[in-house]
């Protein structure tokens, strides 16, 4: 069964650093491109990054580029999100999402295969 874990969440002051994981359980995760998406309360999901399947491509949102960047260890099964200069705009429930094609893509409906979410937290 294909399956996917995020950890790395918690709460955090406003300024502060988090690194986000997304494991992959059931399959090779090296064929895959990953999104990291994330939903605020009373807000839809949002794609904030993603990585093509060789990890030579990635895209982010507006409003964290400079200050996210996402990486792939595919020895490892597991892909990144490095979150520095955290805002608390930036809380949210945080997923990532795996779809078996190649180019990175940032659009919910393009990802059959999510985690359950790890919470963030940015607050003083």
């Amino acid at each position: 069964q294909l399956q996917l874990v995020e950890s790395g969440g918690g709460l955090v002051q406003p300024g502060g650093s988090l690194r986000l994981s997304c494991t992959a359980a059931g399959f090779t995760l090296g064929a895959y491109s990953i999104g990291w998406f994330r939903q605020a309360p009373g807000k839809e999901r949002e794609g904030v990054s993603c990585i093509s399947s060789s990890g030579g491509t990635t895209n982010y949102a507006d409003s964290v580029k400079g200050r996210f960047t996402i990486s792939r260890d595919n020895a490892k099964n597991t892909v990144y999100l490095q979150m520095n200069s955290l805002k608390p705009e930036d809380t949210a429930v945080y997923y990532c999402a795996a779809r078996p094609f190649t180019n990175c893509v940032m659009s919910t409906p393009a990802f059959p295969h999510w985690g359950q979410g790890t919470q963030v937290t940015v607050s003083s």
